[in-house]
């Protein structure tokens, strides 16, 4: 019976659902005929397996054969499937021996010579192999992704060659051995760089400690950037689940680097991107800033300046920590928790309540800047903090007497594992159900809370988010109980120009 059956993986988005490659060799015309839903890149792998062939000295049958890709109805794209529809016509010819191929799966896209090219989402195909329980066989070039996985049965390969030696028994190839990860040093901003702003260093650690979102306005030089740069370098280290969907999603765009592996991403996309290059999008969906984010910092420098199309699309995968493409032929879901700080300017010229350097901006002009920026996505971040500007001279003149990073960077971690300890998740992601469980409050926190809620009519979104920083104050405190001045110092966090006291 001339037929033969390969298993391998495709591509949809950080998932690798399981693809099986039918080759039936039968008579008729020669041809090789492809189906099972491929695009451009997967019908031309017929021309590059035909000369992959031959060029490695195997034959070629001069038969009609049928390659099929099932599922049908799964789209395949790509030359991954190049490896296993030239493995599958070696065994439906004979040339390899029967079941040679049962335990394995394969992925590779060929050169003319035999030798095989890097391909991406490796990393996703990695994990779904070893559930299944099969050995995988990938490109040499991959093997920065490989060394990655805790998995037995990795084969890097160089060759078409390679992989049939192993398979015959003539050449048997080594397993790949797991290199557990080890925290490196990875060169970052530190927060011994900023010059005062005590309140804003100090919403910064909490932001880092509890996950939260950050905007923070004032006028220009005022450190903003600067800040939001200090941020990856205080948060708490990478676990290896969280290291491994990382590169899951730069292995999709990118080749991984030490730099996705060792610090969490940090995104600074421009204020004329669009939405599509924000959230992800495309005929062939790829992910965009919010996904290459995740686990990281998504920082918005000019808020109002981006379209507010643009900003309102946040919302969603703000509240729910993943993105959802729709096309015709596919819906994929990309992840997205990540951590949005905004920084923006108080008015056009950006220096509305500035005590140093008056404004020049009409009423109207600074309320229509501010307005480009809708409620409810102001509602949707965690801290507004307010910046003022030191002068130029004070600066010059003066050392910086601020904590490195590295000190703040020990508070984090600490109240980052009491959180996970206590309820599994960070302060930000904590749901309302849980708030009696959680954040139990003191008689004073509940007095100043009571007061906030009915004197500045708080929507039920804020007053959530007030209680989840408090949360988080009081865990890097150490204190199990909520109490007045962590709430007082979360009101203040949120309502920046508000007298909590009053």
């Amino acid at each position: 019976m001339s037929l033969a059956v390969v298993y391998t993986r495709a591509c949809l988005g950080i998932e690798a659902p399981e693809v099986t490659v039918e080759v039936h060799l039968s008579g008729g015309l020669p041809a090789l005929n492809i189906v099972g839903l491929p695009e451009t890149a997967v019908k031309e792998s017929k021309d590059r397996v035909r000369s992959a062939l031959i060029n490695a000295g195997f034959d070629f049958p001069v038969r009609r054969i049928t390659v099929n890709l099932a599922p049908a109805d799964l789209p395949k794209e790509g030359g991954r499937f190049d490896l296993p529809i030239a493995l599958g016509i070696l065994e439906a010819s004979g040339q390899l021996p029967k079941n040679a191929l049962l335990n394995s799966e394969f992925l590779g896209e060929l050169s003319l010579t035999g030798g095989l090219r890097k391909v991406r989402g490796v990393l996703p195909a990695i994990m779904a192999a070893k559930r299944a329980g099969r050995a995988l066989f990938l490109p040499g070039s991959n093997i920065h992704e490989v060394l990655l996985c805790k998995n037995s049965e990795l084969f890097a390969v160089n060759s078409l060659l390679e992989v049939t030696a192993h398979l015959l028994g003539s050449k048997k190839l080594e397993t790949i051995p797991y290199q557990p990860f080890k925290d490196k040093v990875v060169q970052q901003r530190d927060l011994s760089e900023v010059y005062g702003q005590f309140k804003a260093r100090r919403a910064l650690e909490v932001t880092a400690a509890g996950g939260h979102g950050m905007l923070m306005f004032g006028p220009p030089g005022t450190g903003k950037t600067l800040l939001a740069e200090c941020l990856p370098g205080i948060q708490a280290p990478l676990s290896e689940s969280e290291r491994l969907e990382i590169a899951s999603v730069y292995s999709l765009v990118t080749d991984i680097t030490p730099q996705h592996l060792y610090c969490r991403p940090f995104r600074s996309p421009h204020h004329t991107a669009s939405g599509v290059a924000m959230v992800g999008g495309g005929s062939i969906p790829k992910p965009g800033e919010i996904t290459l984010a995740h686990q990281g910092v998504l920082f918005l420098d000019e808020l109002p300046e981006f379209d507010r199309k643009v900003l309102e699309v946040l919302r969603q995968p703000m509240e729910n920590g993943k993105v959802t493409i729709s096309r015709a032929a596919r819906q994929i879901t990309f992840p997205s928790q990540f951590q949005l700080i905004a920084a923006m300017n108080p008015c056009p010229c950006g220096y509305y309540g500035d005590k140093i350097k008056s404004c020049q901006c009409t009423p109207l002009q600074v309320q229509r800047y501010q307005q480009k920026i809708s409620g409810p996505l102001l509602d949707r971040i965690d801290m507004h903090v307010q910046l003022s500007r030191l002068p130029a001279v004070e600066i010059l003149n003066k050392k910086s007497s601020a904590e490195p990073s590295e000190q703040v960077k020990k508070r984090v971690k600490a109240a980052v594992e009491l959180q996970r300890n206590r309820q599994s998740v960070l302060n930000a992601k904590l749901k309302a159900s849980h708030f009696n469980q959680y954040i139990p409050l003191s008689a004073e926190g509940k007095k100043i809370m009571n007061t906030a809620t009915d004197k500045l009519s708080l929507s039920v979104r804020v007053v959530h988010r007030v209680l989840r920083v408090a949360r988080t104050i009081a865990d890097l405190d150490a204190t199990d109980v909520v109490n007045g001045s962590h709430l007082s110092e979360a009101l203040s966090f949120k309502l920046p120009d508000i007298d909590v006291n009053s």
